[in-house]
């Protein structure tokens, strides 16, 4: 991904992602990522529904989440979603949480790009 390689979203924690002690529920993390990747490629122009009907898809084959501070019910919060590295068939995000200035979180996922019928395929020329 050459045009734009980090994007930053707000979220705000809603109660039900929370657990009983009012932390973010560690689960809700990969939503997270998923909309800062969402988000990232959207600046960029695209979306993942297009990709998709193109016949591109883009899994998860790797997920890493470092949890340094909790996120809690009603925070601000600040996704920052980069692209670490791409390859012919394979995209590297990292991430970002931060509230009020302080990281909280730093995850990574890697994406394999695969065909309909779950085949490893080369990225389109738009993701690259």
């Amino acid at each position: 991904m050459s045009q734009l390689d980090s994007h930053e979203i707000p979220i705000r924690v809603r109660y039900a992602e929370t657990d009983r002690m009012g932390l973010l529920h560690h689960a809700t993390y990969a939503v997270y990522f998923e909309m800062g990747r969402t988000e990232l490629l959207r600046a960029r122009g695209h979306s993942y529904r297009d990709i998709e009907d193109a016949g591109f898809f883009l899994v998860i084959v790797d997920l890493e989440c470092k949890f340094r501070q909790p996120a809690r019910y009603d925070d601000l919060l600040t996704l920052r979603t980069s692209v670490a590295r791409v390859t012919h068939v394979k995209i590297v995000h990292e991430y970002k949480l931060f509230r009020d200035g302080v990281l909280l979180t730093e995850g990574r996922t890697t994406l394999a790009c695969v065909d309909r019928e779950g085949k490893p395929q080369a990225l389109p020329e738009n993701l690259r």
